[in-house]
């Protein structure tokens, strides 16, 4: 006959701890334990190595759950780069553009305004190839462009930030005009970001795209010096009366926006160290 446990047994303790189910190896190391603890019937032994398994068992389940679900976040992260950096370089032929339209020069140059309220509504690809042409456009076979140049070095570079147009992917592209086509630089919806680098100007990331025009003063300086940088600057100016001008073909808005901080406009655009941002036009109906 086993007698009860003392009042205030280590032995008591340990039962009441594991839920009535004693842990032997306690009983066995301890000093002061009765010699009848001996005659425990094996059976709870028993019940110790059943608990030992049992938890085991429910360790191991749990790293297992640990590393099957860190394969799985590897394996997303490593996919979503995947399309990530699959996408950047991306091609977009641009529809051709229009050369005639119902709108004049008199009554394009009659109703230019510069506009800074926008609707939600997005733009077709087809408006968008049409204020790039517009832009930077090639319109003769030796490579002249919509925008007259000094020397016909060309030192202007376009980016468009994309945030609502029919079947185009929101990001940052830059306008090959050789190709007329788009090449992509970034992803996402930067809009914000540059609105931030416009000193905050809203307008900035309400048009449903943004033309940002950069120079590469080198192209013009090495033929004039440092009269080609005034040359570079009349340069953009043309391009961007003609992205004026096609708005108002289009039934657009837009406005020439020239404060902004260039470094945070370099890092947003990934634009190269060689170019130096000049000007930003949103645009929307």
């Amino acid at each position: 006959m086993v007698k009860p446990f003392a009042h205030d047994s280590p032995l008591r303790f340990g039962a009441i701890a594991l839920g009535q189910q004693v842990d032997m190896r306690f009983a066995y190391v301890h000093p002061n334990l009765p010699s009848q603890i001996s005659h425990i019937p094996g059976t709870l032994c028993n019940i110790n190595c059943d608990i030992k398994g049992n938890v085991m068992k429910k360790i191991h389940i749990i790293i297992m759950i640990m590393i099957l679900s860190g394969f799985f976040m590897l394996r997303q992260s490593v996919e979503s780069k995947y399309e990530h950096s699959k996408s950047i370089n991306e091609k977009i032929k641009l529809p051709k553009p229009n050369y005639d339209s119902n709108t004049s020069v008199e009554k394009a140059l009659r109703e230019r305004r510069s506009i800074r309220k926008y609707k939600d509504e997005a733009l077709t690809l087809a408006e968008v190839s049409q204020l790039l042409w517009a832009a930077q456009g090639i319109t003769d076979p030796r490579g002249l462009r919509t925008a007259p140049s000094a020397g016909a070095l060309y030192p202007l570079e376009v980016y468009v930030v994309i945030g609502n147009v029919e079947g185009l992917t929101k990001g940052v592209y830059k306008y090959k005009p050789h190709g007329h086509e788009l090449v992509k630089v970034r992803s996402g919806d930067v809009r914000d970001e540059l609105s931030v680098a416009a000193l905050g100007q809203p307008w900035v990331k309400e048009g449903s795209i943004v033309i940002v025009f950069s120079a590469v003063y080198e192209r013009t300086t090495q033929k004039y010096g440092n009269r080609g940088i005034r040359y570079v600057h009349i340069e953009v100016g043309h391009a961007a009366q003609n992205v004026y001008l096609q708005a108002v073909s289009l039934n657009l808005g837009t406005v020439v926006v020239g404060a902004f901080r260039d470094d945070e406009v370099r890092k947003i655009l990934n634009v190269l160290d060689e170019e130096h941002p000049l000007c930003i036009m949103p645009v929307g109906k």
